[in-house]
């Protein structure tokens, strides 16, 4: 169970990154930026592995990159969705 507590706060961070990297106003809600985190570190997983950067000595600056850059393209193509909707 603790793991999925650790799953949210990864895609709670790395979305928010994700949500800074992206230029503009990006009214994406949490919840959302919380799954497109965890998409994006994921994906950003699988791409590592792909590449072959994935496990390194030391801290994996790549993979987080990757990471955070799928999350940014999740973000931009989420955005134009919200940004229509008027509450």
């Amino acid at each position: 169970m603790l793991w999925l507590v650790w799953l949210i706060i990864e895609g709670l961070v790395i979305g928010l990154l994700a949500k800074l990297v992206v230029p503009g106003r990006n009214p994406v809600p949490v919840w959302l930026t919380i799954l497109i985190g965890i998409a994006g570190a994921l994906l950003g997983n699988l791409i590592s592995n792909y590449l072959g950067v994935r496990h390194t000595s030391g801290i994996d600056w790549i993979r987080h990159i990757l990471q955070v850059a799928v999350a940014a393209v999740l973000v931009s193509l989420a955005t134009p969705a919200y940004g229509r909707r008027r509450i």
